[in-house]
């Protein structure tokens, strides 16, 4: 398992926050963007850069991602991408997108792109939290606790 970050858009607290896990667990972490960034140095965190683009990043993302991976992203296309192919999707709010729910969410996101093309006002999204860094720290320590500690004490 690894976790792959669509870093260009994340919350820098966010991003802390998975520093912290990636060398805890000892998993890989990689962050995926269209220009440089700053991170710890790790044997477990690296980093790709792609060229500029609005969906570059996704792009690559969804190319190497696995079945079994963690993908962060608040990227509703990307998510449905990456569930698709058997890789599990964590927005930074801490909602995961499922097979359940992804066709739901892409949905309203399309409906609300209409609205906002044809000049209706939809409001701006929620400022990110307190509430929603520890609800995003809540679900990253349940999953890593539930899909990795166990392949780790068996290596």
């Amino acid at each position: 398992m690894q976790i792959l970050i669509d870093a260009d858009a994340a919350p820098v607290v966010i991003k802390d926050i998975l520093f912290r896990a990636a060398a805890r667990n000892e998993i890989p972490l990689i962050l995926v963007a269209n220009q440089q960034m700053k991170f710890p140095q790790s044997p477990f965190i690296s980093a790709i850069v792609v060229d500029a683009g609005p969906d570059e990043a996704d792009d690559r993302i969804a190319e190497i991602v696995r079945a079994g991976d963690l993908v962060i992203t608040a990227d509703i296309p990307l998510a449905d991408r990456v569930v698709a192919r058997g890789g599990y999707a964590l927005n930074p709010r801490g909602e995961f997108y499922t097979e359940e729910n992804i066709k739901e969410r892409l949905a309203m996101r399309d409906l609300m792109d209409d609205l906002r093309n044809s000049g209706i006002q939809t409001g701006a999204q929620a400022a990110f939290s307190s509430r929603d860094r520890q609800a995003f720290a809540n679900q990253l320590d349940r999953f890593i606790t539930r899909h990795h500690c166990g392949t780790r004490e068996e290596k």
